[in-house]
């Protein structure tokens, strides 16, 4: 099966082009260039830029003689296991789909129990890994966990086990499979990034940039510790940082006697651990790696670190709560001169410190839902947008508008790194037929844009009655077009309204109608912000409920709209926010929010553009594909927002 690298459509292995968008797949394009590329091409032949499709292979021996059943099950799979020195070129699997990178060292010499890692090229990007369909049978139930439980490494199951968490400092898992005795498993490729040590010993790297790279340690040590494979955090050269910083693992490794242990497969995939296997690592070692990496990078440790590493070793600090606890405390007496500089008199919403909340995934940590807050100061660090519009399907013409107006200023020097961005982004759904839908989305649009060009000045977000009296003047500008040309009844043009202001790390939005505002972060999933203005929605609040409210008539009929009556008749909600991690803000049209579509794909259509290295053009692209392959009924429109923070380390210096 080709899976389309545009549209996700599934295909068949003989296609040539994508059945659903025409993409082409037995060619890509280099990102540099745009030439056409082959698929199993390490780099483009015409301007040398890497784009192949490289994963890091961890290539496992496991030791002979034990479970008789087992080895028989292992062996079968495979009449022509790797034993022996293969060349770069080669193919790791039989399929001839892996090519090495590196030459890959005799396996016969490889002692049993241990590992060797290597680089390899993936000939056929676009076709589904073994593993992934082994899966998604599972899934399915075409299969019992059973039957395919032999053909899983123990290596691989504690990547299948997080894989759903989606947790960024976890690498992906791309196939796995048991070759005579080894054990294979390919995961992202992390082998050029930057490692932590290397940040940790800069001399520009402040003490409370160290004490949150500790405290995502502790948050990886929760996600890690119902897989046993906390030993992962434990080699200083397995950690590493992303683009935007943030701590990241290498791979995972897991504890000794655990290999079996892996939580979230099925029960008949994993064995039940012993009480033997179910002894973990103490976060004493944690403090040690802290200690490691001080001494490595020989960096001067002020007393709140010497005291919390001693505790740590005098076993003082017994739970990854109190660590926690500990390095909120630290962190406070950091920044505690920062938040003192700023005056109470000053508007609600200047750039100051923001509350980060260190919530740890709910299937992880349920029991530790009480931790407490850790107070830092965040700032923005990058902030990209980009929107569309589609007339749909089934209509004739859009009334859909939409419109985005950003300022960014940027100031880089060797010790200082500030961001100040604005951002005012407006989605408007017309009614009133052609000529009336659209001229009221546009002419809404239009008109908040010109208002807040006027009316949004200095580094703050405008205040709650400059929103609202924005929203009004839109509405009015309407309904006085509508008493002009006299229109009436259902002939009256009207728009829905969804707004979002970004000032630095502090955001705003307004809304009037059904369309929507979703946030989507790594720590909360997917949330809808708005809440819909229609009969149902209006029923709920009352006190009925839901499946009362909507099996009405009426039920998604509009209760508030711009244009069709004076000011009077609308209520614009209004709510203000703070940007504490990573989010990825999108504003949508009902065209593209009907049926759930959102709800149902948002892990695999707006989750994976949180990362900075994928294209919000695509993404949204891919949207709209989406919603004209299960809605289309509608026009569809779609801005899609990542906004990134980081500690504001300067505001300490």
């Amino acid at each position: 099966m080709l899976i389309c690298p545009q549209c996700k459509f599934e295909n068949s292995n003989t296609n040539k082009f994508c059945q659903n968008c025409g993409a082409s797949l037995t060619q890509k394009v280099c990102p540099e260039c745009s030439t056409s590329v082959p698929l199993n091409a390490q780099s483009c032949p015409n301007c040398g830029t890497d784009c192949g499709t490289v994963w890091w292979a961890i290539i496992g021996k496991q030791a002979t003689g034990g479970d008789g059943e087992n080895e028989e099950a292992i062996s079968s799979l495979s009449a022509t296991p790797i034993n022996s020195h293969l060349e770069v070129g080669s193919y790791l699997d039989q399929e001839q789909r892996y090519q090495l990178l590196e030459p890959l060292p005799s396996l016969e010499e490889l002692a049993a129990n241990t590992e060797v890692c290597i680089k390899v090229l993936d000939c056929q990007p676009y076709q589904i890994s073994p593993l992934e369909a082994i899966l998604e049978n599972c899934q399915k139930g075409l299969v019992t966990p059973s039957v395919e439980a032999s053909r899983i490494p123990q290596l691989a199951k504690p990547y299948i086990a997080l894989q759903p968490q989606g947790h960024p400092g976890v690498p992906p898992i791309h196939d796995a499979w048991q070759q005579g005795n080894l054990q294979i498993v390919l995961i992202q490729d992390r082998s050029n990034w930057p490692r932590l040590l290397d940040l940790w010993q800069e001399n520009t790297t402040s003490s409370l940039q160290l004490l949150h790279w500790c405290y995502q340690m502790t948050q990886l040590w929760g996600v890690l510790e119902p897989v046993n494979c906390c030993q992962s955090l434990l080699d200083v050269s397995n950690l590493l940082l992303d683009e935007d910083q943030t701590l990241a693992l290498g791979r995972l490794y897991s504890e000794p006697f655990n290999h079996q242990s892996v939580a979230d497969l099925p029960a008949d995939v994993v064995d039940q651990p012993s009480a033997e296997q179910k002894q973990a690592l103490t976060i004493k070692a944690l403090g040690r790696v802290w200690q490691s990496l001080f001494r490595q990078s020989q960096r001067t440790q002020f007393g709140s670190i010497v005291q919390m590493l001693g505790d740590l070793e005098l076993g003082k600090i017994e739970t990854i709560a109190q660590l926690r606890s500990r390095l909120e405390e630290m962190s406070s007496e950091i920044v505690a001169p920062t938040i003192e500089t700023f005056s109470p008199t000053q508007e609600q919403y200047t750039t100051a410190p923001t509350m980060l909340q260190f919530d740890e995934l709910e299937d992880f940590n349920a029991k530790n839902d009480d931790m407490p807050t850790v107070v830092l100061p965040m700032q923005l660090s990058s902030l990209q947008d980009t929107g569309h519009t589609d007339v749909g399907r089934q209509r004739h013409h859009n009334e859909d508008y939409f419109g985005i107006e950003t300022n960014i200023k940027k100031l880089e020097l060797p010790k200082t790194r500030v961001l100040q961005a604005r951002g005012l982004y407006i989605l408007c759904d017309g009614m009133g037929g052609h000529a009336g839908g659209e001229v009221a989305s546009e002419l809404a649009v239009n008109t908040l844009r010109q208002y807040f060009q006027e009316h949004w000045i200095g580094n703050q977000l405008p205040i709650e009655e400059t929103i609202r009296e924005a929203v009004y003047l839109a509405n009015q500008a309407i309904y006085d077009l509508n008493q002009k040309d006299a229109r009436s009844g259902v002939g009256r043009m009207g728009t829905t309204l969804v707004m979002l202001l970004i000032q630095d790390s502090h955001a705003a939005v307004a809304h009037v109608g059904d369309s929507r505002l979703y946030c989507v972060s790594h720590k909360r999933g997917l949330e809808q912000i708005t809440v819909d203005h229609e009969v149902g929605q209006r029923e709920i609040t009352r006190g009925v409920e839901a499946s009362i409210a909507y099996a009405r008539p009426d039920a998604y009929q509009l209760t508030q709209a711009l244009g069709p009556r004076d000011e009077n008749s609308i209520n614009p909600d209004v709510e203000f926010f703070e940007i504490n991690e990573d989010t990825l803000f999108v504003l949508v049209s009902d065209g593209l929010s009907d049926n759930d579509l959102l709800e149902s794909h948002w892990q695999t259509h707006l989750l994976p553009l949180l990362g900075s290295g994928t294209n919000l053009e695509a993404g949204v692209t891919d949207l709209i594909d989406l919603a004209n392959q299960y809605n289309g009924h509608d026009n569809i429109t779609a801005i899609l927002i990542r906004a990134k923070v980081r500690p504001n380390l300067d505001s300490q210096r």
